[in-house]
């Protein structure tokens, strides 16, 4: 049957994880409508089901699981199960042998389709094995080198010669649909150069990598969105790679400003906010400060492998305050990594309770292979890790609840998202709270309103002089 003979075939993608995931998966979305696949109102009516995986730590790995199997039984019959994302490319040959339902496991530049169903791929001249699995893994091609593929990622989907398929294209550079919301991710780089005692990043996701800031601007005119959300794994660190000096990321942020009403970034290593990159922020009227601390103790700080201090956190965002008094603070930090004591936690719940972050977030150290962390003693019972971060969370709940009541009564300009659903620049999307406002107001569209009740993170608002 010919090409033009087939009918048409669906797809759905479920994604997992990070907003860098939530790019990948965008793109890949742009790969599988150009080779012709239209989208399926469900998982259950798509004829390939694909889940784009997170391998970060151990619960986004069992989230991941899970969710494959979930949409296992509820594929219709028939339908491929494509595995792709992190833990296909860190956990390949694992995840062939643990989950047989899975048609394909599809690493970082790996058609996502049956070949069978696509144009041929020439086969390698070289490759054999002797292992029959029901999935395959691809070669990929992530920064300068890559090792050689094992025996089992050269397998076939299902029967038949094993075959080596060779990666049709580079995930970082594709581009992708046009955005559905009024905001968009926008990946710059990939790959990370640190070394972080906690992070396995770099051993799959590989050196860090950047785009060039044509191919950035390119992607964010196609997307018209009136807020980009730029996203890497070393944020600040982009162009170093490519020889453009330490501080690329000023110019191309000032670049995207004049192309989106709102520029937000996300994940900067304290280090690298400079205040040069402080004023660029402010400029573009977007003061909100995501910052990746991961913890406050010093000695505890060496271990991770990390630069900084609490001393030292504190002083920056104080400053900055002074600056940008309606500047937003956002950080996460990792509880019970190997070797905390009481006196590291205790300041850590020093730091949390002096410098009032408006979003938080704290995470269970997850022991990851192959990193320095996992060499380390003494371990952190996970009971006394519960305890701390129940401690940690509370707090911060609080904090959080307190800030967003001091607003009730001021005015803001906020983009509405969805019917209903606003944000101001003071919560970034899909992880902080929102603002709630009348339905009326067009999606897309910014609007000035009064804060008029808090919600837990949530607050309610009302167009300014609509209650005179």
């Amino acid at each position: 049957m010919s090409s033009d003979d087939q009918p048409t075939r669906t797809f759905h993608v479920t994604t997992l994880g990070c907003p860098k995931n939530q790019v990948d998966s965008d793109k890949l979305t742009g790969t599988l409508l150009s080779d012709g696949l239209v989208p399926a109102a469900s998982p259950d009516e798509a004829d390939v089901v694909v889940v784009n995986t997170c391998a970060f730590i151990g619960p986004a790995r069992e989230e991941s699981v899970n969710t494959i199997l979930e949409l296992d039984e509820l594929r219709k019959d028939g339908a491929e199960l494509v595995v792709t994302g992190c833990m296909a490319e860190r956990y390949g040959d694992e995840l062939a042998e643990a989950l047989p339902e899975v048609e394909r496991i599809a690493p970082f530049g790996a058609a996502l389709v049956n070949p069978a169903l696509a144009p041929e791929v020439p086969p390698a001249s070289s490759t054999t094995s002797t292992t029959s699995t029901t999935s395959t893994a691809v070669p990929v091609v992530i920064g300068a080198t890559r090792a050689a593929p094992s025996t089992s990622q050269a397998a076939s989907i299902g029967a038949g010669e094993p075959t080596l398929v060779t990666p049709s294209f580079d995930l970082l550079e594709l581009p992708r649909p046009k955005a559905a919301a009024p905001w968009a991710y926008v990946k710059v780089a990939e790959g990370c150069d640190r070394a972080c005692g906690f992070c396995a990043i770099p051993s799959f996701r590989g050196p860090q990598r950047s785009r060039s800031m044509a191919s950035i601007l390119g992607e964010v005119e196609a997307l018209e969105v009136a807020e980009v959300v730029l996203v890497a794994q070393d944020l600040a660190a982009y162009g170093r790679d490519q020889g453009q000096g330490e501080r690329s990321i000023v110019p191309l942020v000032q670049a995207v400003a004049e192309r989106a009403e709102w520029v937000r970034l996300l994940y900067l290593y304290p280090s690298d906010l400079t205040d040069e990159l402080v004023e660029t922020m402010a400029a573009t009227g977007v003061p909100y400060f995501d910052l990746s601390l991961q913890h406050v103790s010093r000695p505890l700080m060496r271990r991770m492998r990390r630069w900084g201090s609490g001393e030292l956190f504190s002083e920056r965002i104080a400053t900055i305050r002074r600056q940008l008094p309606d500047a937003t603070f956002r950080s996460n930090f990792i509880v019970g990594y190997p070797g905390e004591t009481e006196a590291d936690h205790d300041a850590l719940l020093a730091f949390v309770d002096e410098v009032q972050l408006d979003w938080c977030g704290f995470f269970a150290y997850s022991e990851e292979e192959g990193t320095h962390g996992a060499t380390l003693e003494p371990k952190v019972p996970p009971t006394l890790i519960a305890e701390r971060l129940a401690e940690l969370s509370e707090r911060q709940d609080r904090i959080t609840a307190l800030g967003r009541d001091a607003r009730i009564g001021t005015d803001t300009t906020v983009l509405v998202d969805s019917p209903g659903e606003a944000r101001s620049t003071g919560e970034a999307p899909e992880i902080d709270g929102i603002i709630s406002v009348p339905t009326g107001l067009a999606v897309g569209t910014f609007h000035r309103v009064t804060i008029t009740d808090s919600l837990g993170p949530d607050l309610v608002a009302e167009p300014c002089g609509s209650q005179a």
